[in-house]
């Protein structure tokens, strides 16, 4: 992959039917409660990405057995009975905060030493919430720096659970990797959420998961989970969907050519809210079609609107470059904890929206794009794999349009560029 890439304007509005890869989340989470299970499971669908290889390497480095196919979509684990084989590791998880959450909850099952690190940005994405509420139910975790964020040091010897409250503003990855442990607490456990919690459909897609690997979990609120203790996950056979936040960007690229793309394996019935980013196209102008195994966006001529994403929120940047194509403004709410993720979401996300000619007025929890004469430029991706797959969609009708640092799109779809390119027949 070159250090930039220049997106060549598709001649015509794009006509496509495609599949994304698997699910990073489903997949993530799936492998946790899998490498827990008592017995097999077989993972069909997965996604193999950077954020996937690290958590088969960190599972690897605690004693779970995993093997792959040639192509890193279908993984066998031998699950370990909720007895974490290794009593001491160092994992390196590069800037996969999934791994980070997932994997500080997991530890404090285990018996023994651990330590949990990531690249410079990891040690900048705040964990103390989660440590706090682990910290409540018995657990002995503590930021080695002392400001709350990773590396991380868990001394473990089994989770005694009981009663514990978790902030629901800051990461819903938080609570995802509280949930999946509690099981195999020594002991009945509550878990209160206090205030509003972000990314909402992202909680629901953990307890789907959960109880597809047999755990009962009492929940259905999403604002108190309670667990009788002691269970046990139950190994199985499980398909992981193909990506809805992936597939977003062909959705996209539909309203932004004013083509038709269809994308299978997703429709109204499926475990991620990210579908539902179909939605905010079609308030825009945009015709959706839903269909049983398949949904497809047909591009209209766009009106900006006004929409609160935290449900969706790793679709903001998405629907940033939607905006610029469309009529009037576009106002973005409710996404405050993105600034939280692989970079400032907002921030950084205005200044590059204000390169291509938008008149951004950046807010607290969000933004108004006002779309202007479209300008070329080339897009900074702060190392965000989603700044790169958004930003990039813009060069399908805008000339010029050149993505830094392209490669960044290995955290969650390595080939997203080669896909891309097939669609539009750029010489990528």
């Amino acid at each position: 992959m070159p250090d930039a890439l220049e997106i060549i304007p598709s001649e015509q509005p794009i006509q496509a039917t495609v599949r994304p890869p698997g699910s990073k989340s489903i997949t993530n989470r799936a492998l946790v409660c899998a490498a827990l299970a008592k017995g097999a499971s077989r993972l069909e669908g997965a996604l193999d990405s950077e954020d996937t290889q690290v958590m088969l390497a960190s599972l690897g480095q605690l004693g779970i057995d995993i093997q792959a196919n040639d192509d890193h979509t279908v993984f066998e684990v031998a699950g370990c009975g909720g007895r974490v084989p290794v009593h001491q590791a160092e994992c390196q998880v590069a800037n996969s905060g999934t791994t980070m959450r997932f994997l500080t909850a997991l530890l404090t099952l285990a018996e023994g030493e651990f330590v949990l690190d990531g690249i410079a940005r990891m040690r900048q994405r705040p964990i103390g919430d989660l440590l706090n509420a682990l910290q409540q139910l018995g657990a002995q975790v503590s930021s080695i720096s002392g400001n709350d964020c990773p590396p991380v040091h868990v001394v473990a010897s089994g989770l005694p659970g009981g009663k514990a409250s978790i902030r629901g503003d800051i990461s819903s990855q938080f609570l995802s990797g509280l949930l999946m442990a509690c099981p195999y607490a020594q002991r009945p456990s509550v878990v209160q959420v206090e205030g509003d919690l972000v990314s909402k459909p992202y909680v629901a897609m953990t307890l789907d998961v959960m109880r597809a690997f047999g755990v009962d979990i009492r929940g259905a609120d999403l604002q108190q989970f309670e667990f009788p203790g002691r269970q046990h996950y139950i190994g199985c056979s499980y398909a992981i969907e193909p990506d809805a936040s992936a597939a977003s960007y062909f959705w996209a690229a539909a309203a932004i050519t004013a083509g038709e793309v269809t994308v299978e394996g997703l429709d109204r019935t499926s475990l991620q809210g990210d579908v539902a980013f179909c939605d905010c196209l079609e308030q825009m102008g945009c015709e959706v079609r839903y269909e049983p195994g398949c949904t497809t966006v047909v591009g209209r001529p766009l009106q900006g609107i006004q929409v609160d994403m935290n449900a969706i929120s790793d679709t903001v940047q998405t629907l940033a470059a939607v905006a610029l194509f469309a009529e009037g403004p576009t106002e973005i709410t409710g996404v405050e904890h993105i600034r939280h993720k692989e970079t400032d979401r907002i921030g950084d996300l205005a200044t590059e929206l204000r390169k291509l000619g938008a008149q951004v007025d950046e807010r607290r929890d969000g933004l108004r794009i006002t779309p202007g004469p479209i300008t070329p430029a080339s897009i900074a991706t702060y190392n965000d794999h989603r700044m790169a797959m958004s930003l990039a969609l813009v060069g399908l009708r805008q000339p010029g349009i050149v993505i830094e640092n392209p490669a960044c799109t290995e955290k969650t779809y390595p080939k997203y560029f080669d896909d891309l390119g097939r669609l539009v027949k750029l010489p990528l």
